[in-house]
């Protein structure tokens, strides 16, 4: 299987660590030569110890969930002889408690608006079947606890 690989750089400055005082803004370096602005959620740590202008776990969370579903979704409609001239998604998080009492991402939502192009043009069932799809073979999908609905997804 394929290793993948991300460094997380954080440091402390001349905050007070110890009184719980410190930045929690952090970049992450992706083996792709990305880095981008890290912090803890501005809704979980107050400012100024975190970034509102940072990408936080949750959200990290949230878009590998839809970028996933999304790169399924191209490749099986593609499979299936359809076009797709755009797709966005504006994907949501919620937090919550789990089965174990656990504050974890309990929910996410996918709203994907599909664009299509070609003759071929595919019927309603079509799209949800390839939704339903791209949700089963989706690897981070496969590893999250939480439900995953995908709201929508027909034609747009």
């Amino acid at each position: 299987m394929a290793a993948h690989t991300a460094t997380v750089t954080w440091q402390r400055g001349d905050d007070d660590f110890a009184a719980g005082h410190y930045s929690r803004a952090h970049e992450i370096a992706f083996d792709g030569g990305i880095t981008v602005a890290g912090s803890a959620s501005p809704s979980v740590v107050r400012a100024p110890y975190s970034r509102e202008d940072a990408v936080d776990p949750e959200e990290l969370l949230v878009a590998s969930l839809s970028t996933c579903h999304m790169l399924w979704f191209l490749d099986l409609a593609r499979n299936a002889g359809f076009v797709v001239d755009a797709y966005e998604d504006r994907a949501s998080g919620v937090m919550g408690k789990d089965d174990r009492g656990k504050i974890s991402v309990t929910q996410v939502k996918l709203n994907p608006y599909v664009s299509w192009g070609g003759e071929k043009q595919p019927a309603p069932e079509e799209i949800r079947e390839l939704h339903h799809r791209a949700h089963e073979a989706c690897f981070i999908a496969n590893s999250f606890r939480g439900d995953i609905a995908i709201a929508g997804g027909e034609a747009n």
